[in-house]
């Protein structure tokens, strides 16, 4: 049996012009993605990208791959039907804050809560690029747009926390420009057997510039972000020596030496059944305003495994085969509840 070669980023790409505005976030994931899938062992007739509509859902056009660009909001619907259709192929979701929460979010809740083995991909820059810069369902309050030229006064979808709550089996988040930790959380996601869903933060150079300065800026970032790593203490910060404890039901930022001690402070759990500490961790959010605001959190908040759709499904049409055998179409269309109109 011959053994398949690691694919190479050259391999990967296709003889498309990528069309993104230059400075876009959008073509640091791309390369990090084809590095990714350089470390995975899967060829690439196995693999496929789905997208929906958006600056992010040309994706499919850049990976020599099987790639799909559906409907507005509707790739996790077209993915689903993929992966069980041929539940031999890797297959990814690449959507956006507008396409993946607006009209498409009642369909990514339902692929995430099915456990559907499907990796998405959420671009999330909180603004409409492709339609110029209108503010979205994740836009923060205060938003000024072309729709809020008196700045957003909607509460902002927080994208993690509503796959949490659609208990999602994989839940992470990283940012475009922070390509080590993007490339390792996409590996992650790709190992991952079950529902994967990541957040990538993206500024929009365009219509939202500078919207994650706080989180990619070297100069600032280790005091605004928090890295989770499974079965350590929550600490950030240049020094490392911020945590975050509980005091009671609440959160709190506290100085180790000063206010605790390390033992004090939480320790991640990303293996955990019970999601409450991941939720509480998603809940998290950076005010570059307030000094004394959370850290955001970045990696993988959960990660368990549970059986997937498709393990599910095929058990059920094994256990009905045997015990009914494996039955006819056409006894199926003869079956009860058939009746002739006259």
């Amino acid at each position: 049996m011959a053994i398949a070669l690691p694919l190479t980023t050259k391999e990967l790409t296709t003889d498309q012009e990528v069309r993104w505005c230059p400075g876009c976030g959008d073509y640091s994931i791309l390369a990090q993605m084809k590095k990714a899938l350089t470390t995975v062992g899967v060829p690439r007739e196995k693999i496929a990208f789905v997208s929906g509509i958006g600056c992010s859902s040309r994706f499919p056009y850049y990976m020599n791959t099987f790639g799909f660009h559906t409907i507005h909001g509707r790739a996790p619907t077209f993915a689903t039907g993929l992966r069980l259709a041929n539940p031999d192929l890797q297959v990814w979701v690449v959507t956006g804050d507008g396409d993946g929460l607006s009209i498409g979010g009642n369909h990514l809740i339902h692929a995430l809560r099915r456990n559907v083995d499907i990796k998405v991909l959420l671009f999330n820059n909180e603004i409409y690029g492709l339609t110029k810069g209108q503010y979205s369902p994740a836009s923060r309050l205060g938003t000024s747009s072309k729709t809020s030229p008196g700045g957003s006064f909607e509460t902002p979808v927080r994208p993690l926390s509503v796959a949490l709550a659609a208990e999602a089996t994989f839940v992470a988040r990283t940012v475009d420009v922070d390509v080590q930790h993007l490339v390792a959380t996409l590996q992650k996601a790709a190992a991952h057997k079950g529902s994967a869903f990541v957040e990538i933060y993206q500024n929009c150079v365009i219509f939202n510039p500078d919207v994650y300065d706080y989180a990619s800026n070297k100069a600032v970032k280790a005091d605004n972000v928090l890295y989770l790593e499974h079965g350590k203490p929550l600490l950030f910060g240049k020094d490392k020596n911020k945590g975050i404890r509980l005091n009671g039901l609440k959160p709190e930022v506290v100085t180790v030496g000063k206010d605790c001690q390390v033992d004090d402070l939480l320790t991640h759990d990303e293996a955990s059944e019970e999601p409450t500490l991941a939720y509480l961790l998603s809940r998290f959010a950076h005010d570059p305003r307030n000094p004394n605001s959370f850290p955001e959190p970045l990696g993988v908040f959960r990660s368990v495994r549970k059986p997937t759709y498709e393990e599910q499904l095929d058990n059920r049409i094994k256990d009905a085969t045997q015990k009914k055998g494996p039955g006819r179409i056409e006894e199926l269309f003869k079956a009860e509840d058939v009746w002739t109109v006259q």
